[in-house]
């Protein structure tokens, strides 16, 4: 299984006012709000951890058939950040490791209840207007859109 999220940088930053009082305290608890609030960039810590919480919901949702707005429980760690950010996100005593890569434009996720599976994942990312419009007939594993982006994991 295999989870996979994509945020619309530019997008997000004029659709969403993360900063308005009480939002952060909605969706992250106390330790990710402390690494926003101590990012060098807390508009993309923000996202990374939304679409790090987003890739692992939809395994989680597949494996327990359980379809709940409830991101405080999910739970992020940051474990490595480079290149590619890695991660790890508990729910419900389960585990699920992330890698996210990280552009001007987009930021994208993917999880896998096996942390080696990661590098096994294929990923396409299409901009708006080169989408594929009969992307389902590729039969991805997991798909992801927000703004101009679609992202496809096989």
């Amino acid at each position: 299984m295999q989870g996979n999220d994509i945020v619309d940088l530019l997008l997000a930053q004029t659709q969403s006012n993360w900063r308005r009082k009480g939002y952060l305290d909605k969706i992250f608890n106390a330790n990710e709000i402390f690494l926003v609030s101590s990012a060098e960039n807390p508009d993309v810590m923000v996202w990374l951890l939304w679409s790090m919480k987003e890739a692992a919901y939809k395994i989680h949702n597949r494996k327990t058939g359980i379809r709940e707005y409830a991101p405080k429980k999910l739970v992020c760690s940051i474990l490595s950040k480079a290149d590619l950010t890695l991660g790890m996100v508990n729910i419900d005593k389960a585990i699920y490791f992330t890698k996210s890569s990280i552009n001007s434009a987009y930021l994208h996720t993917i999880s896998s209840p096996v942390q080696h599976q990661l590098d096994k994942i294929k990923i396409s990312i299409y901009e708006f207007p080169n989408h594929l419009s009969n992307y389902r007939n590729t039969k991805p594993a997991c798909v992801s859109h927000h703004g101009k982006y679609l992202a496809l994991t096989y």
